[in-house]
């Protein structure tokens, strides 16, 4: 914890009985595709502090964490008046860094926040919370939502997931799933199938509980064959519930996504 904060000061808020929600923010210095984006700072904020006011709208957190592999992300985010954790650089992932902030917050249920999604509806934050406090037999809740105009189910960049009844996820793929079968013959007679694509939002609700269990799991053939780690989550037996919202922010992978952002920033 850096010096003089903690997550029970400037970014709580009071509990009362029901279980300690703490938010995480991941956040990385290094990018692939967009190097150093969450300090990106052309809105006059860096982009990690935007994500952090959006996860400020959320009802149903008591604590907001951003979880930092460098210190110049921790001063970034002490600047802005938010608590930040610096954490170890060799995480293989958002869960992974998650879980050693679970070692050093007090929480009984954690929710991962893209680090790189400045634009996330706080409503989504708190389906997902509500939905894990009301689905004793899940580990992990997430979230889902219809495809819309313009997005490509067949796009093995954005995640699919179909459920059970009662929202359990039965399973996630980057290929194109329920694959409708008689897509040709429907689109003659202009029937609908009953099952729609639903695309994966990368927001994710665990129970502190289940954390150490999880990150003790190696990766798991299916997560290794799709490149989704929440499949290791499923082929251990575990459930995911999953709260079905119309989400329309998106995640910020490159300049070009970046710069877009700016422009509608300065629009308003």
């Amino acid at each position: 914890m850096t010096t003089g904060s903690s997550p029970g000061e400037s970014d709580s808020r009071t509990a009362g009985s029901r279980p300690r929600t703490v938010g995480v923010i991941p956040a990385r210095l290094a990018s692939s595709r967009f190097p150093e984006k969450v300090l990106a700072a052309e809105t006059g904020k860096p982009l990690v502090v935007h994500v952090l006011e959006q996860a400020r709208k959320a009802k149903s957190l008591d604590a907001i964490v951003v979880a930092a592999d460098h210190p110049r992300i921790v001063a970034a985010v002490e600047a802005a008046g938010g608590i930040a954790v610096l954490t170890r650089e060799d995480h293989p992932n958002g869960t992974s860094r998650l879980s050693e902030v679970a070692t050093k917050v007090q929480a009984d249920v954690f929710v991962n926040i893209q680090g790189d999604e400045p634009e996330i509806e706080p409503e989504i934050i708190d389906a997902a919370v509500e939905l894990l406090h009301a689905s004793p037999w899940a580990d992990v809740a997430t979230v889902a939502t219809p495809f819309a105009a313009g997005e490509d189910p067949r796009d093995p960049n954005l995640v699919k997931v179909v459920l059970g009844l009662g929202g359990r996820a039965l399973y996630f793929s980057r290929a194109p799933i329920p694959l409708h079968r008689d897509a040709a013959k429907a689109e003659l007679t202009g029937t609908a199938p009953r099952a729609t694509p639903l695309r994966h939002v990368g927001l994710y609700v665990y129970r502190t509980s289940f954390l150490p269990t999880f990150v003790s799991w190696p990766p798991s053939a299916l997560e290794e064959t799709e490149s989704l780690e929440q499949l290791r989550v499923l082929e251990h037996g575990h459930g995911i519930a999953v709260a079905v919202r119309r989400v329309t922010s998106q995640g910020i992978d490159t300049p070009e996504q970046y710069a877009a952002f700016v422009d509608r920033m300065r629009k308003r």
